[in-house]
């Protein structure tokens, strides 16, 4: 391998160390300005993050005034709370949507579930069952990069450098991945049937009362690309979970907050919600390091009249400054009704979507909801072959995309059983009617090009 020069030079530790990264000197609504003056349009949001675009002056305005005349920091730990955490927290949960009614503010998805798992536990030791450690989850997940947060995480080529570190009790289960796993003529209502006595069994092999929780993401991020269940799989998940007294733990932590078109994507899953639910990325739109958990009033119940505490904490937990951004953020997209425009407007990704790429000769399978779309690719359509790992075709064309000003995110390495070769395309809550047909333009543009060995050769 040939480490570029300038990675060489920097004392950042990048994450490539092959290529050099090119500067972002600014950012102007959708687009990343670059150093060299040329702009690329930012269709990824980076992992699905910058869900307002690079430029909110109302976001700007509001990290200043909380400075100049509120508090810069405030330790969760200390005898104090602070307006902006409070204001956000209750802007969330407010209406105790699904019976949420409690926040823990953190800085990221890693440490969100991290603070879900041992709330989970903490729960238990409180209900008088401390042997409810186990936790079950999916094949070709991924929940975070932590150690505790990978534990849960079904993501084989970044769990294998840690194996020895990985917890032994978690166990998995299928994901709910219909276009490779349904069987030919099994309707959805089987499929889900199959998921769910797969589930079952499980828990009747581990044991009931050793479980603490089932951790799932409602639609899968970058390991399966923007996955939805087929319809009554949650359902179905739901009502296991409550047979069994187990805890349902929803990760949002990239499809929540708006993205899916419902603030919250499982209220699209006909369940009254999860018992914790983790979100991030979308909540502080990338102005500020943040994630939250969220949970159910009967947990705060169990603590209250247990420990009454919470036996978790961080020091940067619940910051000032990262709320009171994220209160700027979450009140310009309920004013400007983003997450009705996200619905609206993914619509109209969706269509483009199928209209010009599902054709593609190399194109699989295109799948999502609201404005948070992936495209699988496959050397044939017909027996939906997956590319070899060594072709690493969707890194190709995020590379042409890029090469001609679009901004998209590949899958992140080999994830499991499954090799899916995808892109995403989850551009901000503002994108425009204009935007949306340029990024699906250039897309097609980039595919084709990247497609040409691939075909020629056939």
């Amino acid at each position: 391998m040939t480490v570029d020069e300038f990675v060489s030079r920097s004392h950042i530790l990048h994450r490539s160390f092959t290529e050099s990264p090119a500067k972002v000197i600014a950012g102007d609504g959708i687009n990343l300005i670059l150093e060299d003056g040329s702009r690329v349009i930012d269709a990824s949001c980076g992992p699905s993050v910058s869900c307002l675009g690079h430029s909110q002056p109302e976001i700007t305005k509001g990290i200043v005034s909380h400075l100049q005349n509120d508090i810069a920091y405030v330790y969760s730990g200390s005898p104090y709370t602070n307006g902006a955490t409070e204001e956000l927290a209750t802007m969330l949960l407010a209406n105790k949507p699904g019976g949420l009614s409690k926040a823990i503010f953190v800085n990221s998805g890693s440490e969100a579930t991290d603070a879900a798992l041992k709330l989970a536990v903490q729960y238990w030791h409180e209900k008088g069952q401390p042997q409810r450690t186990h936790f079950i989850a999916r094949k070709q997940s991924y929940h975070g990069n932590t150690i505790g947060a990978l534990c849960v995480s079904g993501h084989e080529s970044r769990r294998a450098y840690y194996k020895d570190f990985m917890s032994s009790n978690v166990s998995f289960v299928d994901p709910c991945y219909a276009y490779r796993m349904k069987h030919d003529h099994e309707s959805d209502q089987s499929f889900v049937d199959r998921l769910a006595r797969q589930f079952e069994d499980e828990i009747i092999r581990v044991g009931p009362d050793r479980i603490a929780g089932f951790v799932a993401e409602t639609v899968s991020g970058t390991t399966l690309g923007c996955l939805t269940a087929v319809p009554g799989y949650f359902k179905a998940i739901r009502d296991i979970c409550d047979r069994y007294e187990i805890l349902l733990i929803l990760d949002e932590i990239i499809c929540g907050m708006g993205k899916t078109g419902t603030m919250h994507a499982w209220e699209q899953e006909g369940i009254r919600g999860p018992d914790i639910q983790t979100i991030g990325k979308a909540l502080g739109a990338g102005f500020v390091p943040l994630s939250g958990v969220l949970l159910h009033e009967k947990i705060f119940d169990s603590l209250s009249t247990g420990s009454g505490g919470l036996a978790h904490g961080h020091t940067f937990q619940a910051h000032p400054l990262a709320c009171a951004a994220a209160v700027a953020a979450q009140k310009i997209i309920s004013q400007q009704k983003l997450v009705e425009s996200a619905k609206s407007m993914g619509k109209k990704l969706e269509a483009l979507l199928r209209k010009e790429i599902e054709p593609l000769p190399l194109v699989g399978d295109i799948r999502g909801r609201g404005l948070f779309w992936a495209v699988e690719f496959v050397l044939s359509k017909e027996h939906k072959t997956p590319f070899p790992i060594e072709a690493n075709f969707c890194s190709r064309v995020v590379k042409q995309s890029l090469e001609m000003g679009l901004n998209i995110l590949g899958n992140l390495g080999h994830t499991g059983e499954y090799q899916v070769d995808h892109i995403m395309v989850c551009p901000p809550y503002t994108v425009t009617d204009g935007e949306l047909e340029e990024i699906v333009a250039i897309l097609k543009t980039a595919i084709i090009r990247t497609s040409q060995p691939f075909t020629e050769s056939t």
